[in-house]
């Protein structure tokens, strides 16, 4: 997949391009519905599939310390779009002075002079320009004015689920990752370098773990899961703690896997953790042997639960994330 970072970096018009617009925070599988249609298009023009997204969010500048945690940084969210099989990705950089472009500019200087849009397939909802005074109708005008088609797609039902950004959040910080990973496509995950801990896991439990800089990740609800860790390519089972550790009295809030049949040294790596399950909420315990005992079970019946409901089982080679679902249409212009 081609990234072109930047309007002023498009030098001449795209090939027939069909485009879709959006954040695409999670890349989920009304996301992937919605870059299904745009590969359609750009078959039917013999063109080439365009997504446009903005880097930072626009909430980042508009409500700097009090957006939401994303579902994914860019980074990863790029090579998810890229999996998707989207051929050309605009990163536009987002910042005030660009939220102020006019919907007219926005459309005739962006879309049709330095992109040369042939078709673009959006939201029902979708809004653009300054102050948000673009709306469908208003693209329809100059879709009309300039020959592109617009295909407006309502609410994409995943198996009876809206789904939306929002809710998979929801979801993820309520501790429902298995709706979570439904409405993903895949299983949530946090990706981060392994730190150091407070060198209890070994040395007091018999439970080594990878301690986690979880970055500005969505948390999940505290608890313990059942997870898969990527490491160098490969995926291992595991049993994860998302929480303050009451029974040592912590108060920062830490992710630590205790990585089933794995032994290397990983400090320092940057590992992926994907959320399968939980398994209970966190609590404090008597002291040491309680706790022991119950993070021996936690850990059996992870492995059994991923043995059962993770794609293979542990330890397992990566796969590509899900077949994305079908997106229903709204009206057309023609």
């Amino acid at each position: 997949m081609e990234v072109i970072v930047g309007i002023e970096s498009i030098q001449k018009p795209l090939i027939n391009p069909a485009l879709t617009i959006g954040n695409f925070d999670g890349v989920h599988r009304g996301h992937q519905a919605l870059f299904q249609r745009v590969k359609d298009w750009a078959a039917r023009l013999q063109g080439q599939s365009v997504v446009m997204t903005f880097n930072p969010h626009p909430l980042e500048v508009f409500r700097p310390g009090n957006g939401p945690a994303f579902i994914t940084t860019h980074e990863r969210k790029l090579e998810l779009i890229a999996q998707a099989g989207i051929e050309v990705t605009i990163v536009v950089p987002f910042d005030r002075t660009f939220a102020q472009t006019p919907a007219t500019d926005f459309v005739k200087e962006l879309l049709v002079d330095r992109i040369g849009i042939r078709a673009i397939v959006v939201g029902h909802d979708y809004r653009f320009g300054k102050g948000r005074e673009g709306d469908i109708d208003f693209l329809r005008k100059m879709a009309e004015r300039y020959a592109f088609d617009v295909d407006a797609v309502s609410g994409i039902d995943v198996e009876g689920t809206i789904v939306s950004s929002t809710l998979i959040r929801q979801c993820i910080h309520g501790g429902d990752l298995r709706e979570a990973g439904r409405l993903l496509g895949r299983p949530y995950e946090i990706k981060g370098t392994v730190v150091k801990g407070r060198n209890r896991g070994a040395r007091l439990l018999g439970f080594p773990t990878a301690n986690i800089d979880m970055a500005s990740h969505a948390a999940p609800k505290r608890g313990v899961y059942a997870v898969q860790v990527e490491i160098d390519g490969r995926l291992y089972g595991g049993a994860a703690n998302l929480g303050y550790n009451p029974t040592f009295g912590d108060t920062a809030l830490s992710l630590e896997v205790h990585i089933l049949d794995f032994s290397d040294d990983v400090y320092g790596k940057s590992i992926t953790v994907r959320f399968i399950d939980r398994l209970r909420d966190e609590r404090k315990f008597s002291g040491i042997e309680e706790l022991t005992q119950q993070i021996s079970r936690d850990v059996e019946i992870a492995r059994q639960i991923l043995l059962t409901r993770a794609p293979g089982g542990p330890p397992i080679t990566a796969s590509p994330p899900a077949n994305a679902v079908e997106a229903k249409p709204g009206s057309r212009a023609e």
